[in-house]
């Protein structure tokens, strides 16, 4: 799927975008014949309305859209997309109403609205092509689109096709675009090479674990983005109930996310050396399952207590997150659909992040809502420590009580970053609802916001 702009050569429409309050005002200027053709349409300048204006002809002349009031703007991250939405097939162009300031996020926006997921029934995104503004970078636009299409196909493809298998031919699939390196290490490999956490969580399943691993880059400051990739979680031993197992499809998203944000960087040639470490397992149910009560061995020689199966994610992250810690790059970022705590917290619209490096933190906050891409700071509380200390162990995989999961779920995983700066996504990489610009399904949760902040956290 290919989201991109119209060709400035294309034939257009002029669409002018009006606000509700300002409607009255722009048909006073107008002819007479257009006031009359709005108001006998029902066109109230209501967020997401659209109506085509005729000619002397009968043709087309131009295309009103309606930007609703400010009140209802604020609560869309898209809301030029809803007039995308509504728009009759066709090419436009923006001559009026969307301030400069959002343009660049409402053309995004539009463009995410072509966003269909076709691989097994047909889907109907909006047909309207927009012609990009001229001061807009029409080429970082299209980048983040393609990119953002990426993260949301990985997400919506059911385990049956996006097992660990076609993970990795995804992975594969990117290097390969981009000349990137991509080496595989699978199986008994993992035990050989000294990943024995990413082998537990994933030997019981038919697809063999790996940890896949991408570089990309000879100059600049090292980046290391590491994704979860557990392709499917039954919760192992510690069994799902089954309403809680049916969106278990998106336990990958961390990967699906790295990898979208992985494409950006090398898409726009970011002056970056970039590795991308994605631990991809499936967390099964054999007779080889590792169980409640095992006490497993990491990469990094901490030992580790399971008290739930279910809580494997953080399992196999923490060998990816040695292994980069050991490069000793400028910065790791991880990404993990990796706790419901964190959807308790802040609910499935905002990314919560952990840092403990407040410049960074202040940029990727700022580059967050410049970038349309919402997150949310929470906090490495050192007082919880003593609760992933269970006693017989260095560390415990499922502290009991249910209090602070995120924020112990990620003191887990600082805990095997000791040389570099780091920084933990719990992102919930799906739209529960169609909304303007965002589809139901998968969705990319925190790259744009990263993208956006690179340029200061690493003085690119």
């Amino acid at each position: 799927m290919t989201l991109s702009f119209a060709s400035s050569s294309d034939p257009s429409l002029p669409l002018h975008v009006i606000a509700q309050p300002d409607l009255e005002g722009w048909l006073s200027d107008q002819p007479d014949h257009i006031p009359n053709w709005v108001r006998a349409s029902g066109f109230t300048g209501a967020l997401g309305q659209a109506v085509l204006i005729p000619g002397p002809e009968g043709k087309p002349e131009f295309a009103l859209g309606g930007y609703g009031k400010a009140t209802g703007r604020v609560r869309k991250r898209f809301p030029l997309a809803a007039v995308a939405e509504t728009l009759p097939e066709g090419t436009y162009h923006i001559a009026s109403g969307v301030p400069s300031e959002v343009l660049a996020t409402e053309c995004l926006g539009w463009l995410l609205t072509g966003y269909a997921f076709n691989r097994y029934a047909k889907q109907s995104p909006a047909n309207a092509r927009l012609i990009a503004p001229e001061g807009v970078d029409a080429t970082l636009i299209e980048v983040l689109a393609q990119a953002e299409a990426l993260t949301r196909d990985l997400v919506n493809t059911p385990t049956a096709d996006m097992g660990p298998d076609q993970l990795q031919a995804a992975a594969e699939a990117l290097a390969q675009e981009f000349e990137a390196s991509c080496d595989v290490i699978r199986g008994a490999a993992l035990l050989d090479q000294n990943f024995p956490m990413i082998h537990a969580v994933g030997r019981a399943s038919a697809q063999d674990p790996r940890l896949i691993v991408i570089n990309w880059g000879s100059i600049g400051p090292k980046l290391t983005l590491v994704g979860k990739g557990v392709c499917f979680d039954t919760g192992g031993l510690n069994l799902k109930p089954g309403n809680s197992m049916g969106l278990m499809k998106k336990d990958m998203g961390g990967s699906a996310n790295v990898l979208g944000l992985a494409r950006m960087i090398m898409a726009l040639n970011l002056p970056l050396q970039l590795r991308v470490l994605i631990p991809a397992v499936e967390n099964s149910v054999a007779g080889d399952a590792f169980r409640p009560g095992d006490i497993l061995t990491s990469r990094k020689g901490l030992t580790v207590e399971i008290n739930n199966t279910d809580a494997e994610g953080r399992l196999v992250l923490a060998d990816a997150l040695t292994l980069a810690d050991e490069g000793e790059p400028d910065l790791v970022i991880s990404m993990a659909t990796l706790t419901g705590a964190a959807r308790v917290a802040v609910g499935p619209d905002l990314a919560p992040f952990y840092t403990d490096d407040d410049s960074a933190a202040d940029a990727l906050a700022q580059a967050g809502r410049q970038a349309a891409d919402p997150v949310w700071r929470m906090p490495f509380h050192e007082p919880y420590e003593a609760m992933i200390e269970p006693g017989i162990a260095d560390l415990d995989n499922a502290p009991p009580g249910g209090f602070a999961g995120s924020i112990t779920a990620a003191l887990f995983l600082r805990r095997f970053v000791g040389n570099s700066r780091y920084m933990h996504f719990d992102i919930y990489s799906w739209q529960p609802s169609k909304v303007p610009g965002r589809s139901k399904g998968g969705l990319g949760q925190g790259p744009r916001a990263i993208l956006t902040a690179l340029p200061e956290i690493l003085g690119l």
